[in-house]
């Protein structure tokens, strides 16, 4: 039998080696939250601070506590407003990407 690698593994590796995807797993996670599939958008995002950022720094540029941010990004999270919009921010940042939006 084949080894396999865990999928959040395998995706983590990928967002850190291709700056592409990671930029495209960000533009979807936006476009998931705006389409009101939450867990999905928050989850991508989850994946990105883990493979980008990290929680310690997420919790250090954001003025929020590392906790509130791993409770924030679970799937059954909640977060505010003002706070999803300051971790996607951060984000975009650290990818030096910004989203172009397009209405269709």
């Amino acid at each position: 039998m084949a080894l396999t690698r865990e999928y959040k593994t395998t995706v983590i590796a990928r967002i850190q080696r291709d700056k592409e995807f990671a930029r495209a797993l960000y533009a979807e996670a936006l476009n998931a939250l705006l389409d009101g599939e939450t867990e999905e958008g928050l989850s991508m995002l989850r994946d990105l601070v883990h493979a980008e950022i990290s929680f310690k720094e997420l919790a250090q540029q954001t003025g929020l506590g590392e906790k509130a941010l791993h409770r924030m990004l679970s799937r059954r999270g909640n977060p505010t407003t003002r706070n999803l919009f300051a971790v996607t921010k951060a984000i975009r940042e650290s990818l030096a990407f910004t989203p172009r939006i397009a209405v269709a």
